[in-house]
């Protein structure tokens, strides 16, 4: 009962955002909504995996507008399996970033390199989570 305790605790600690190298809290509200919707509008395509502690940093170097880039989930529910949608692209690593150029990167990107590669512009504010 008591290592059961422990397990959670400790569980609990390292799913919390203060556990991690960033919360979603340390990017001002809006900083970076128009860097994340026009690389959307550029056609480039973020494939993720919802366990990947990678894909979770690109997302929260994005704050709030996380919710705004062009991500596709790959991993099943069970986190066993790859999704159709990225089986069909040939997807085989988290994250994976596709340009409309037809090019690639894998890993978590700098955020001023997704601004050159879409033609976005980076705006001038404070960048924790994801090395430049």
């Amino acid at each position: 009962m008591v290592a059961a305790l422990i397990l959670g605790a400790i569980i609990l600690f390292f799913a919390s955002p203060t556990a991690t190298s960033m919360s979603k809290s340390s990017i001002p509200a809006g900083t970076y909504t128009a860097l994340a919707q026009c690389i959307r509008d550029s056609g480039a395509v973020f494939f993720g995996a919802w366990w990947c502690p990678h894909c979770r940093e690109q997302k929260e170097s994005f704050g709030d507008a996380a919710e705004l880039l062009p991500y596709i989930e790959c991993s099943t529910p069970d986190g066993k399996g790859q999704t159709k949608a990225c089986i069909d692209a040939k997807v085989n690593g988290y994250p994976t970033w596709r340009f409309a150029d037809g090019t690639e990167l894998k890993g978590a990107v700098p955020l001023q390199t997704l601004a050159a590669k879409t033609g976005c512009v980076l705006p001038d504010a404070p960048r924790a989570g994801v090395p430049e």
